[in-house]
């Protein structure tokens, strides 16, 4: 049986940092970010359907994702015919991976995993967190955010605290070190088994 591992945390808390320690200890890791922009991309799965039902967000191809944005913006209501589009095609893709990877731990990176439900067909959630002062100085060092900015996309997101409450799992991503270390433990933890 795998053991599905659902894998979130707000923005700069560590979570890519902790998908790619993952990957170095051989666990297959379905991105769910990656998976949308392949959808979007020349040649995309998801293209044929947005030059039907959003035609405007097509530029060279693809579906441009600041054109989506403005387009949003200005019609919320437009976030329903995206998720009929995007959805079906994220879950196939997911399913596909899954079908693919049989191994003991199979680990989903998914940013918005509680606000989507993912948690209900996983197995169990890891959250990663940091200190808030730790986040925002990660987030600003990035150079291409404003405060404002930042404060937004915090407002879009379930509070970390909630996350953790929520989680089965929560590891702390202060040092590089004592990450690593956490999340060969968690797969120990979760296979029965070590990764040398």
């Amino acid at each position: 049986m795998t053991h599905l591992l659902g894998l979130t945390g707000s923005i700069g808390m560590g979570k890519s940092t902790t998908a790619q320690m993952f990957r170095e200890e051989d666990i297959p890791v379905w991105d769910a970010d990656a998976t949308v922009h392949k959808l979007y991309a020349k040649g995309g799965a998801a293209v044929p359907a947005f030059e039907r039902r959003l035609p405007d967000t097509i530029i060279d191809s693809a579906v441009s994702r600041d054109v989506l944005k403005v387009e949003l913006a200005k019609s919320p209501s437009l976030i329903k015919t995206l998720e009929d589009i995007v959805h079906p095609l994220v879950a196939a893709d997911r399913a596909a991976f899954l079908e693919k990877n049989t191994a003991p731990l199979v680990l989903f990176d998914i940013p918005l995993l509680f606000e989507t439900n993912a948690q209900d067909w996983l197995s169990s959630v890891l959250v990663v967190t940091a200190p808030q002062h730790v986040q925002k100085a990660r987030v600003m060092a990035r150079g291409e955010m404003t405060e404002d900015l930042f404060n937004q996309i915090l407002s879009r997101q379930m509070p970390d605290a909630e996350k953790r409450a929520r989680a089965d799992h929560v590891i702390e991503t202060l040092t590089l070190d004592d990450t690593r270390m956490a999340v060969r433990n968690l797969i120990t933890e979760l296979t029965g088994q070590t990764n040398a």
